[in-house]
């Protein structure tokens, strides 16, 4: 593609993690199985929250809403990375980078909003043990859900409201594997520093705020629990704990990326694996896996799994599947 003062640019190259054929193919399975285990581990974290009455309270509420959320989040990226590792040619057209940013940026942005849900959450848990289950009631669950997700809508269509009108004529290569602000900024054929501020402004200080905020909270919730007995204590803090290390993983790298200038640094792709790749993964272990409630409900939910086969092969003795049994 030829590309000269005043051709608008249709597409971008992007160059990836490495040129070299063998290494993308090793990247390609590490990365396949990091998406297949983000896909099937939160999956089964919402089948299991939605199947067992059990848990059809706010705090897993929650959680399988982020569960949906990280789902959402990882298949902006990561498709389109595992494709590009098996192709000769990485490129996207310029209709499909803005839409790329746009998802990535209202999907996460809502992501870094419902952390603040997940936190007020235990806030009340605490706080009013005994009012917990009608002060978040499912309408009031789904409104803090849904401003999560208005939130994210909002932000990204700033940024996006901010980065059409720029004029893209060449160079077209994006040192990446998917688009974002800061690398698609750089291209720009006009001064964007006044816009860099303001994309800064936008996403850097708001995480970094969000990010403060956050910290406080949970640190006066742990001080909240010196009146607990023993064992409310430790299993209080073990949760609040777990929340932490997720507002840590996700909080960190996007602070490092957006809220500094653009100027690019041989660790940016490290650090964008950390941004949008872990933390979807990591989501299920931290918040749900390490739960004793959550593997009860999956061991509860495999046993009735494992009946209804059971009856399924005795109703229908050569049905696929089934044992045959012994003429």
């Amino acid at each position: 593609m030829e590309l000269g003062n005043g051709t608008a640019v249709s597409e971008f190259i992007f160059l990836g993690f490495t040129q070299s054929r063998g290494l993308q193919g090793v990247l390609f399975m590490v990365f396949l199985l990091i998406y297949t285990t983000t896909v099937l581990g939160n999956l089964l974290i919402m089948v299991t929250m939605t199947c067992d009455p059990r848990l059809h309270t706010p705090m897993y509420f929650l959680l399988r809403n982020l569960s949906v959320l990280d789902v959402c989040y990882s298949s902006v990226t990561l498709p389109k990375m595992l494709v590009d590792f098996l192709s000769a040619s990485k490129t996207i057209s310029y209709s499909g980078c803005m839409a790329q940013i746009f998802f990535f940026h209202f999907l996460g942005g809502a992501d870094l909003f419902f952390l603040s849900v997940m936190a007020y959450d235990r806030y009340v848990a605490i706080s009013r043990p005994l009012h917990y289950t009608a002060a978040m009631n499912t309408r009031v669950c789904v409104g803090l859900m849904v401003a999560a997700w208005v939130g994210g809508f909002v932000h990204s269509f700033v940024q996006l409201a901010l980065l059409l009108p720029l004029p893209f004529c060449g160079p077209n290569v994006l040192d990446n594997f998917y688009c974002d602000v800061p690398q698609v900024l750089g291209l720009a054929c006009t001064d964007t520093s006044i816009l860099e501020s303001l994309m800064i402004s936008n996403s850097g200080m708001i995480v970094v705020i969000w990010f403060i905020l956050l910290l406080t909270s949970y640190m006066v919730i742990l001080r909240m629990l010196r009146s607990y007995s023993k064992e409310g204590r430790r299993k209080a803090t073990s949760t609040c704990t777990s929340h932490l290390i997720v507002v840590l993983v996700q909080f960190v790298p996007c602070i490092y990326i957006y809220a500094r200038p653009f100027t690019p640094f041989p660790t940016d792709k490290a650090i964008s694996i950390f941004d949008t790749v872990i933390p979807p993964m990591l989501n299920p272990v931290i918040y749900s896996l390490r739960n004793h409630e959550v593997k009860s409900a999956m061991k509860r939910l495999k046993k009735r799994t494992s009946l209804k086969h059971g009856m399924f092969c005795q109703r229908w003795e050569t049905s696929p599947g089934c044992r045959q049994t012994p003429q």
